[in-house]
Parts: structure tokens; C-alpha cells; sequence
């Protein structure tokens, strides 16, 4: 019998609204380090969220080095994001890199908490994109309509507020 090592997995991101593939991030952490034997604490993330790493005044370059130094991390692959370039433009990622395990994810899946957002405040149907709670959830406190997206549309997140010519509100 297989003995099982205590993980555990810190996600970030902004799961707004959280999709199935945001759920997904654990399942295939789970797989990788059942392969694997590390009991640690990691922090588990898509490869756009390890591309944040480098937006000026976004992260703080100690925390940085403190997650990878000391815990790790567990990147998983999205479409678009490549990881391993993001790892070896950064001297912090580079140098640590042995502590940054990249997990592909074998079925490639395009969703993503804006488009979702989108899809909804259109009145589209996100049925099976989400979980049922997190839908009921949406319709119950009436939020990503056409109203509270023109009321929040120039409304950031505080630390891209540091910065703002870095980052530009998606257009409609």
C-alpha cells in the first residue's frame, strides 16, 4: 500500500467568477504529485498568473523570492502562456527553478473568468463552463450584468492601481 504525503496547495488568482478549469488546477496538481513524493506546501497557479510575476508593482520582489525559495510552486499550462519562458526571462525563477514544478495540461481548455463574466452579462449560457452553485450564485446576487459591469467597468485591482499604463480594461 502506498503511503500518502501530506500536500497542501495555495491557488491565487482572481476566480472571478471560479470555472471548472480553476478546479481543474488541483485535480492536476494532485496527478503530478501522486508521481512525485514532496510534502510541502506549494503555491498552485495557471502559467498566466506566473507570467504576473513580472508586472511592475504587482508582486513585491521578496514575496517572490520567499514562494519559490521557500514553498515552491506548481504552475499548470494554459494556451497562450508559456512558462518556461517567463521562468528563464526572471533571474529569481531561473535561480529557482528546480522548485517550480511545470504540469501540462493534456486537454487543452480555453476558459477563462473574463470570458465568462462576458458570456453572462451577453445572457449566455455558461451551463457546464462553471459549477451549477457558482451560476445559481451569479443569478441569486444579480452580478456580471450590463449594470454592474458599466458601474465597475473602471474599477482595478488595487495594486494595478500602482501602475495604471500597465494595464488597459478590456474593450467591448
Amino acid at each position: 500500500m502506498r503511503r500518502l504525503i501530506p500536500l497542501t496547495l495555495l491557488a491565487c488568482g482572481s476566480f472571478n467568477p471560479i470555472t471548472n478549469m480553476h478546479m481543474r488546477l488541483f485535480e492536476l496538481a494532485r496527478d503530478h504529485f501522486h508521481q512525485t513524493v514532496i510534502p510541502e506546501i506549494k503555491l498552485l497557479c495557471g502559467a498566466d498568473v506566473l507570467k504576473t510575476f513580472q508586472t511592475p508593482n504587482l508582486w513585491k520582489e521578496e514575496h517572490i523570492l520567499e514562494i519559490v525559495e521557500e514553498f515552491g510552486v506548481v504552475c499548470i499550462s494554459r494556451a497562450g502562456s508559456d512558462p518556461s519562458q517567463c521562468i528563464s526571462q526572471s533571474k529569481i525563477l531561473s535561480k529557482y527553478q528546480h522548485n517550480i514544478h511545470l504540469v501540462r495540461e493534456w486537454i487543452p481548455n480555453e476558459i477563462s473568468a473574463t470570458s465568462i463574466r462576458r458570456a453572462i452579462c451577453k445572457g449566455q449560457s455558461v451551463k457546464y463552463l462553471i459549477p451549477d452553485s457558482v451560476i445559481s450564485y451569479i443569478k441569486q446576487h444579480n452580478i456580471y450584468t450590463e449594470e454592474t459591469e458599466r458601474r465597475n467597468k473602471h474599477s482595478m485591482l488595487q495594486p494595478l492601481k500602482c501602475n495604471t499604463a500597465l494595464f488597459t480594461p478590456p474593450k467591448n
